[in-house]
């Protein structure tokens, strides 16, 4: 899963972006701090693997990972050039999704590049700038397919769907909300590949003392909310400043700490919540005395996929699956004691994937 990171300057952005990745990422209070998009490979946490790892005596954890790229801090005018300018558009057109962070908190130290918190005004101007860029990517490809439509019904089909998205966008709208059942429509719509037809994630980023109720009391939070319930896009309150101390402890001191500010979870946990729901994942698990690993597949992938995902010779020849679920193996303490009681189940190509499935694929090629 890759995700880009986008939002104004000086809303937090790259301040998160070093806590989730601990890469040292430059962060100062001025625009454009982040002259190049700065990447990070982040281990999704997942106690299960521990718990799986002793189990089978594993030589190594493998967990699933997220790869954040960081983008400069984007203003108005971006998408024709303005402050580092396009090419950091480009940048996140190959995410799966956008997490854009919005600044939900007063502070005078801090200079907001358009004077004043305006949440709602933020999501807008990025909104606009992406929805520029996306008539650009647009406007090209029409340029291209008229020439081909003369003699290609295809490419006319094409042309008239690439006109009417057209206007859609110069009417303030994003691709997401484009409407077609179509179903070759669809396809060439997911081809183009418009920034926004993504999923998106608000991280609403708050002071420490918003923490402790979640962002219930900040009227800046509500405003977001309210605003993600229109685009079907998720939500998660943040404090960047927080995180980045968190990120610096060790895991027994980042427990305590948290509990210390009454929290249950990191900003960390709640943002891989959040693009799991958002983007329909899971994560089945296998374990042996080589490794105990975590994949994330799609919800509703069946089983002879989920094991191409490991190899493509165990899709190619996949025979069956022995699978259990996680909570099942370890309340019977080891896959033999489960095996005796019938817990371990024998599926075969219709098998639809769960979470926790801890899973053995037999094939042969």
């Amino acid at each position: 899963m890759k995700l880009g990171i986008v939002g104004l300057p000086n809303v937090g952005k790259s301040t998160l972006f070093n806590s989730l990745t601990k890469a040292g990422a430059e962060s100062a209070n001025y625009p454009f701090c982040t002259i190049d998009p700065n990447i990070g490979i982040v281990a999704v946490p997942d106690k299960r693997l521990a718990v799986l790892s002793d189990m089978y005596d594993s030589a190594k954890i493998v967990p699933a990972t997220i790869e954040f790229v960081d983008i400069a801090g984007l203003v108005k005018g971006a998408s024709h050039g303005e402050g580092l300018g396009n090419q950091f558009l480009a940048n996140i057109r190959e995410v799966d999704a956008i997490v854009h962070v919005v600044r939900c908190f007063e502070d005078s130290n801090v200079i907001h590049v358009d004077g004043e918190i305006n949440p709602l005004r933020d999501i807008e101007t990025i909104n606009f700038e992406l929805i520029f860029s996306d008539i650009e990517v647009l406007e090209r490809r029409i340029a291209k397919q008229t020439r081909a439509a003369h003699n290609d019904k295809k490419a006319a089909a094409e042309l008239d769907l690439l006109k009417r998205m057209k206007d859609h966008l110069e009417n303030g709208q994003l691709a997401k909300n484009f409407e077609t059942e179509e179903e070759e429509e669809q396809a060439w719509i997911k081809e183009w590949n418009l920034l926004t037809d993504k999923p998106v994630i608000f991280a609403a980023n708050v002071s420490e003392d918003d923490l402790a109720d979640d962002g219930a009391s900040n009227e800046f939070v509500t405003q977001v909310k309210e605003y993600a319930k229109d685009c079907d896009a998720e939500v998660f309150v943040v404090c960047a400043q927080i995180e980045q101390e968190i990120a610096e402890l060790d895991e027994e001191e980042r427990a305590l700490f948290l509990e210390d500010l009454g929290l249950s979870e990191s900003g960390l946990e709640k943002l891989i919540k959040a693009s799991y729901s958002l983007l329909g994942l899971l994560s089945y698990l296998t374990a042996g005395p080589i490794e105990s690993k975590a994949w994330t597949i799609k919800k509703g992938t069946k089983a002879p996929q989920a094991a191409g995902k490991i190899h493509s010779d165990f899709e190619r020849g996949f025979i069956k699956a022995d699978v259990i679920s996680y909570d099942d193996l370890i309340a019977n303490g080891s896959m033999a004691a489960a095996r005796e009681k019938g817990l371990v189940r024998s599926e075969g190509k219709e098998y639809v994937m769960q979470d926790g499935d801890v899973v053995l694929f037999k094939f042969n090629v």
